[in-house]
């Protein structure tokens, strides 16, 4: 991480600061990697949606995957056209989905029966047709914690695979439903290669099944998922691309003209993030030494809410005599650690400390818990 030390030392913290540079760097493999097979990219507004960051995004030419009507009017505003918005999510308003059919966005990834028949009915009242994809649950095990795993049968999300030809009879039968094709997501922050050779077997199966029934869908979405490396963002700052969408190009059974997309959202952002922090005290107690910053799970939830790791760096004292920490914050609840058992550089009351890869699901998940104030966003590079 490029900083500039005595920059930071006046700035009030915590802020989430953006390496932008790292940023064009990662959006440029993305796109350079998924143009080689004609793979069509939208970006996850949920793992971030801090304007200035959308606005790069925009600027490479990838859409937006959307999943409520605020982020569908963040993506317009940024400048995504607005046929290259997908939108998903098992709970769609009626006032959300009326927004999304206003503006004319490109796909909406429906995930249950009566959504078929609520967006036909609202398409029906402003004279349109929607274009729908069937979000398909391929009940593959994503490898991952269960807060983030999406495509088992347990899940909230999608169409089971034996109601899928049902579902496209549906939408045939519905006269202001446009079918597109199909769209999964299996989780997030997925690790093992093996995860995306499964899906794309199980997504082969279906296709063939569904060709031979006369239903060949014209798209095929195959969502986002690609873990990105918490444990050393400087020696892996760019995830690996090329092997992932390979896994695609090389074993999907893609038909003649069809389209395929990719939803890619933590791997495009979440390396180039920083919480920043202050050390407010350091408490020695009787069987541990705490590092108590002014950061806390209302600037980043994500270490309370999956168990999730940051790597931490004291950034003012960066090596020397180390010690061992348990990281918190100043929140009223035992949740709201870190990390625990931390060897860090001796830190003194004032340090500044960096929580790195926080780019994904840190500052949009942020809250005013406590009545806490709202990290501010910094920026580098252009």
């Amino acid at each position: 991480m490029n900083i500039n030390l005595q920059s930071f030392q006046t700035l009030e913290t915590p802020f989430y600061y953006y390496d932008l540079d790292l940023l064009h760097e990662t959006l440029r493999a993305a796109v350079d990697e998924a143009s080689k097979h004609y793979f069509e990219l939208h970006y996850a507004v949920k793992a971030n949606a801090n304007p200035r960051l959308l606005e790069v995004i925009n600027r490479h030419g990838l859409g937006a995957d959307c999943v409520s009507g605020n982020e569908i009017r963040a993506a317009i505003a940024a400048g995504f056209p607005a046929d290259t918005i997908v939108y998903a999510g098992v709970g769609k308003t009626d006032r959300e989905i009326r927004l999304a059919l206003e503006a004319g966005i490109g796909c909406f990834n429906c995930e249950s029966f009566p959504e078929l028949e609520v967006i036909n009915g609202l398409a029906a009242s402003l004279g349109v047709r929607a274009r729908v994809a069937l979000r398909v649950n391929p009940n593959v095990d994503a490898h991952t914690h269960h807060h983030i795993t999406t495509g088992m049968e347990e899940n909230k999300f999608g169409f089971q695979l034996d109601e899928v030809v049902e579902a496209v009879d549906r939408c045939r039968f519905l006269p202001h439903l446009n079918w597109m094709g199909l769209h999964f997501h299996v989780g997030s922050q997925i690790t093992d290669p093996t995860v995306f050779r499964a899906l794309v077997d199980r997504v082969n199966d279906l296709q063939s099944f569904l060709v031979e029934c006369g239903m060949a869908p014209a798209e095929v979405n195959f969502g986002g998922g690609l873990g990105v490396d918490y444990d050393d963002p400087d020696g892996c700052p760019v995830p690996d691309f090329a092997t992932y969408f390979g896994i695609f190009a090389d074993h999907f059974e893609a038909r003649e003209g069809q389209r395929v997309h990719f939803e890619p959202g933590r791997s495009i952002v979440a390396q180039c993030g920083t919480l920043v922090s202050r050390v407010t005290f350091v408490k020695e107690g009787r069987h541990k030494r705490f590092v108590i910053l002014d950061a806390g799970m209302s600037d980043l939830i994500r270490p309370a809410l999956y168990q999730a790791h940051h790597r931490i760096e004291n950034l003012t004292n960066p090596s020397g005599e180390t010690a061992v920490y348990d990281v918190v914050g100043p929140i009223c609840e035992s949740a709201d650690c870190f990390d625990k058992e931390v060897v860090l550089p001796i830190a003194h009351r004032g340090d500044l400390v960096a929580l790195r890869s926080c780019g994904a699901y840190g500052e949009v998940m942020a809250s005013r818990y406590n009545l806490r104030d709202l990290p501010a966003a910094r920026f580098a590079g252009v």
